[in-house]
């Protein structure tokens, strides 16, 4: 019942105050990790596998040692693993920064929506029309909806404070490291392969739960037949079941560092809207509440 309670602690937490404004934790993080990524990367990528994995190694392992020893402490041990799933969270912070593209979208103003939709996104948004445009946010909603949120919950509830501090750090290791370009083809393997084992098992809890809150039939049948497409083991099942359960069509060719990128179609039906945007945030914060509501009905059984 502690899990339960703790999470929805923390998640009524990330409603109430969002993420800190200031010296935010996983931004002081990212600041050692290109300090770390300089020293043993070097200027030109010559990393080699083995300085990636000692990298990785020296950036997450102490911080998650550190956040196990603190939630041992008696009396407040319990406060400090919820301010840190509160720190690892990012549902309102997903809303915060979906809904202004959605309203621009509404409004006419491409050139706002474009501006707004390239801070979450990574492919290039300068020439996308409003089709493209709300479809990469509907896109972004969904899969960073299971890494921002439903991965930190499993991993809290799965191993407390060190199972959420590991994966938060390791899950912002892949976002900088884990790119298949000539910097970190090496050196950024191990970042994205620890990333790709973490998500394994919450990515496909997060697709089934897109398809329990949608159109199940269609999101589990986009799932089977799209997701082994998709370049990305975890981020496959995440979009093809949810686009599946909207009842839109996502992926399709994308712009990404100046390269066109042919990614395969996913989900079924018309092509995205500004609605859309929104209701793949409605799937997202959904999905939350039945997660919180199955681990308080799991730990008022259990106690």
């Amino acid at each position: 019942m502690s899990v339960a309670l703790g999470c929805l602690a923390a998640v009524a937490l990330d409603m109430l105050l969002g993420e800190p404004r200031r010296n935010h934790p996983l931004v002081i993080f990212g600041r050692l990790a290109d300090r770390l990524e300089q020293h043993f990367n070097g200027p030109d990528g010559r990393g080699w596998r083995s300085h990636g994995v000692t990298a990785w190694c020296m950036a997450v392992l102490p911080l998650t040692a550190i956040a196990w020893l603190l939630s041992l402490l008696p009396g407040v041990g319990w406060w400090v693993e919820v301010v840190l799933l509160y720190l690892a969270l990012g549902l309102r912070s997903l809303g915060e920064h979906l809904i202004p593209v959605a309203n621009a979208l509404r409004n006419g103003d491409l050139a706002a929506a474009r501006k707004r939709v390239g801070f979450i996104v990574s492919r290039d948004t300068r020439d996308l029309d409003e089709q493209g445009v709300a479809r990469a946010a509907t896109e972004s909603a969904l899969e960073n909806g299971s890494d921002a949120v439903f991965a930190a919950l499993f991993w809290f509830a799965v191993a407390g404070a060190p199972g959420v501090v590991l994966y938060r750090l390791s899950n912002t290791l892949d976002a900088m490291w884990g790119y298949r370009n000539a910097r970190f083809e090496r050196f950024g393997w191990a970042a994205a392969r620890i990333d790709d084992l973490l998500n394994y098992v919450p990515a496909r809890l997060v697709a089934l739960t897109y398809a329990l809150l949608g159109r199940t039939r269609d999101s589990l049948r986009c799932w089977r037949r799209q997701a082994p497409l998709w370049d990305s083991p975890n981020a496959g099942p995440v979009m093809a079941a949810g686009a599946g359960a909207l009842g839109v069509t996502l992926g399709g060719p994308a712009i990404y560092h100046g390269e066109v990128h042919a990614r395969p179609s996913l989900g079924i039906g018309a092509v995205s809207t500004p609605q859309d945007i929104e209701r793949a945030l409605d799937l997202v914060w959904g999905g939350v509440g039945l997660w919180l509501l199955a681990l308080l009905v799991g730990g008022w059984v259990h106690a």
